[in-house]
């Protein structure tokens, strides 16, 4: 026996007794909410996309001038309600395509930042081991060996001098530059 609940309004508009087998809820309160702030959260981060990112972007001209307006309000309130405001817009179009770019920007990053310590793991196993110098050289043997074995011992030298806490010479951030070139070098031989 279905439960009976009193003081409900039923598809008419007026109170009396309805079957709850018949009542279609939908989405709870909650489920409304996330979505809201997923969206709210999408329409953030899409103003934190790179300018010419933001503006690769198929969207409306409305969207895209909230999204300006979020990127130069200051006030917290008043971010708050822009905020709002980039859900609502966001609620009304496909928001796949907008996700799929998001994702990608910060897929990159991470990769970027991984290359990066890469070239900086290099570069601390140079300026610390002899070893690692002749393990360099064979596995990329395209390198200036006479610049690139001048540099490292001119990165030592000015390390060994400096306090910690002071700014690294010329040396230390050429070789990083030899370093990094020579690591995109060849991960765009290997493509």
């Amino acid at each position: 026996m279905a439960r009976k609940s009193l003081m409900r309004r039923g598809r008419g508009g007026h109170v009396g007794e309805i079957d709850d087998d018949k009542v279609d809820t939908g989405p709870s309160k909650t489920a409304l909410k996330a979505e809201d702030h997923a969206l709210q959260d999408l329409g953030v981060a899409l103003s934190e996309l790179p300018a010419g990112r933001l503006a690769a972007l198929d969207m409306p001209d409305d969207l895209r001038q909230a999204i300006r307006e979020y990127q130069s309000i200051r006030a917290h309130g008043a971010k708050k309600r822009q905020r709002k405001f980039l859900g609502r817009l966001l609620r009304t179009i496909d928001t796949e395509p907008f996700e799929k770019v998001i994702e990608e920007f910060r897929t990159g990053n991470r990769a970027e930042a991984r290359a990066l310590h890469q070239v900086e793991r290099w570069r601390d196993e140079l300026i610390a081991d002899d070893e690692a110098v002749t393990r360099w050289m064979a596995e990329y043997p395209n390198t200036d060996a006479q610049h690139f074995r001048s540099l490292v011992r001119a990165a030592r030298k000015h390390d060994a001098a400096t306090a910690p806490t002071e700014r690294h010479g010329r040396a230390y951030r050429e070789l990083f530059k030899v370093i990094r070139e020579q690591l995109l070098n060849r991960d765009t031989s290997a493509q």
